[in-house]
């Protein structure tokens, strides 16, 4: 997800601090040891997830956020996909700013996100967007084979350097334009477009196998945009449904770049 006022964001979260009941911890965190790290904090995001997502059913469709889900949400380490200064706060219920352009998405909307692409052990999925590598790392805990691209080279390669720190064999990172999706690792069960699009880029869609998922906030810049599942039929056409309204930035790709 893109970032409109990184500056701004950062001051509010540390103004505001953790909330929620999430406890902040502060200090470094010792190579090796992040799986046992703010292991509390963890757990109450993961309580908190289940809770959100009860309180918001009617809103978003979407009644719990399945077990396996969860699980990926309390194995990872999200606070090591983060800025060191901003790690006691990883586990809050906001965005984080990660780069000037760009943020890591409140763990709701990740786990939505996740939920919603109904992943499966063995799926193939792109996603664009890689930002800090932290969704790739939960699709890749549920067994998912990913395929991430980062537009912006020094993400790029911060996320690559997370995912291998944390030992995901199974998330890949490149730099490039993710509106072109990853063709030669195509075709791809689910597909994960973190920015808005009005329209699904045609190299995505020409990557996208029989019975794949799309997940996008879709909608034009300006206006109303929803978070969407588009899930493709035996005779090549799109299901859409709708979800929720949300606010992304546009995925800056393809011949708009």
């Amino acid at each position: 997800m893109r970032l409109f006022s990184g500056f701004l964001l950062v001051l509010a979260v540390m103004v505001a601090g953790p909330v929620h009941g999430v406890r902040a911890q502060s200090g470094p965190v010792q190579n090796g040891d992040d799986r046992n790290s703010y292991r509390i904090e963890r757990e109450a995001m993961v309580a908190w997830l289940a809770e959100e997502a009860r309180l918001t059913a009617a809103a978003t469709g979407v009644e719990t956020i399945s077990a396996a889900v969860l699980d990926a949400m309390r194995a990872v380490p999200r606070h090591a996909f983060v800025p060191e200064i901003l790690r006691p706060y990883a586990y809050a219920p906001y965005p984080l700013p990660i780069h000037p352009e760009q943020n890591l998405a409140a763990p709701f909307l990740v786990a939505l996100m996740t939920e919603l692409a109904a992943i499966k052990p063995d799926d193939r999925i792109f996603e664009t967007g890689t930002g800090a590598g932290y969704h790739a790392a939960i699709m890749a805990r549920l067994g998912a084979e990913v395929f991430s691209v980062e537009l912006i080279p020094e993400l790029a390669g911060s996320a690559q350097a997370a995912l291998k720190a944390q030992g995901v064999a199974n998330a890949h990172v490149r730099q490039g334009d993710g509106y072109f999706g990853w063709r030669e690792e195509s075709p791809f069960d689910v597909i994960v477009i973190k920015e808005a699009i009005d329209v699904v880029p045609s190299p995505l869609l020409a990557q996208l196998a029989p019975d794949g998922r799309i997940v996008a906030p879709l909608g034009p810049s300006d206006g109303p945009q929803f978070l969407t599942v588009l899930t493709r039929r035996a005779d090549g056409s799109l299901r859409e449904r709708r979800y929720l309204p949300v606010r992304f930035s546009p995925l800056q790709g393809g011949e708009r770049i």
